[in-house]
């Protein structure tokens, strides 16, 4: 690879982030696997390629995938070949969005507010009973509570989610070896595709009946393909991304002891520590990946069609040309401009109302219930390895 071409290696991604940022709006780097893609390093050139006609989502726009040259053993396959709406175009798109997006309407959301806040009491009254010594937030609060939620709405049964979580953060995890990569598309494919069909023989209230009843009412409206990718991302990203929100919150807060008694005074609300961690330290850094169709120029720098970007949402997040020269720093008081964390246009995620509801239940009843709780000492907190996602292996707290 050429010397000149950085790498962007899975851990502190905001530093490097800055120094890509101070290359230019556009530039070549180098990710998983010595695939050489180019990432968008601020707010303003994100929101162009979003809006761009000839910036794409489908694989088939991509060079090297078109000539075969992306080995389905790439560590980040997964986010490459599914057969869903996060890799889809135009009608395509729209018509698997909207299988899907009744399910998470305001109204929607809002009726699963008293269940989420019941998981959130639970795992706080399991979390307590454990004793006085340090738990692991992560492990405790901020994953279970997401993937019940999503489990539930989906279906997946309890002795069924420890598996469906260590398939998931596999995807996310950039150490992943090749091997694991293609075996762990497979085993996606094989554990929700057994999902579906049991849910065909034994329909339930939740979102994959919904799905397969969606699919028997049309011709092809869905196919076997789509229906699984579609549970994938859905349940894959309902409950990985708000995880990692709930846990860069906490730890936010508990590093910034002086937001947090902003909060605690009625200063600032647990919306604002939401939306202040979504722009600061958003739970998607870069998400794999958009093609050129043709040739185009982004911010006044030219991309040949047939090329790959890494869309730096997080990038995006600290970009001062947006959020002015302290966008490094966490502020609930800051005036917010506009974060692109949920990403933008037709791709919103649909799931966000249901990550900002989680995230403010949680963080509200964790720090009113243990208002001593601190960063436990001499523990370390280690980042999560993803070029993908921003998140920590572990949250060891004292509750106090």
């Amino acid at each position: 690879m050429a010397a000149d071409i950085p790498v962007l290696h899975p851990y502190d991604l905001h530093r490097q982030t800055a120094g890509l940022r101070g290359r230019g709006p556009v530039v070549e780097v180098e990710i998983t696997g010595g695939v050489v893609v180019r990432a968008l390093t601020g707010h303003d050139v994100i929101m162009e390629a979003l809006a761009h006609p000839d910036v794409r989502k489908e694989a088939r726009h991509w060079r090297p995938w078109a000539q075969g040259e992306i080995p389905m053993d790439w560590p980040l396959i997964s986010w490459v070949a599914p057969d869903n709406m996060l890799t889809a175009d135009g009608d395509r798109h729209r018509r698997l969005r909207t299988l899907v997006s009744q399910a998470f309407t305001p109204r929607r959301v809002e009726v699963l507010r008293p269940r989420v806040q019941e998981i959130t009491a639970e795992l706080l009254d399991a979390a307590e009973a454990a004793g006085p010594g340090p738990v692991d937030l992560k492990a405790a609060l901020a994953l279970p509570l997401p993937m019940t939620v999503i489990s539930e709405l989906f279906g997946v049964a309890p002795e069924h989610r420890d598996a469906l979580h260590t398939l998931i953060n596999r995807v996310f995890d950039a150490t992943t070896t090749p091997e694991v990569a293609a075996q762990t598309n497979a085993d996606m494919q094989t554990f929700l595709g057994s999902l579906a069909e049991e849910k065909a023989k034994n329909p339930g209230d939740d979102l994959t009946s919904a799905l397969l009843a969606a699919r028997a009412e049309g011709d092809e409206r869905l196919s076997q393909s789509e229906l699984v990718w579609t549970l994938i991302l859905m349940i894959g990203a309902g409950y990985e991304t708000t995880m990692n929100l709930i846990g860069n919150a906490a730890h936010a807060l508990l590093t910034h002891p002086e937001q947090l008694a902003l909060v605690r005074s009625g200063e600032a609300s647990w919306a604002d520590v939401v939306e202040e961690t979504l722009r600061w330290d958003a739970s998607i850094q870069y998400l794999p990946l958009r093609y050129t169709a043709e040739d185009l120029t982004l911010a006044g720098v030219h991309v040949p069609k047939g090329e790959a970007l890494l869309v730096g949402f997080g990038a995006a997040g600290r970009d001062p040309g947006q959020h002015g020269s302290d966008a490094h720093v966490f502020d609930l008081k800051r005036e917010q401009k506009g974060h692109l964390a949920f990403s933008h246009g037709p791709h919103f995620c649909l799931g966000a109302g249901l990550a900002r509801l989680e995230g403010s239940t949680a963080l509200e009843a964790l720090f009113s219930r243990f208002p001593d709780i601190r960063l436990a000492e001499g523990e370390e907190v280690p980042e999560a390895p993803s070029i993908v996602a921003s998140g920590r292996s572990r949250l060891p707290v004292v509750l106090g």
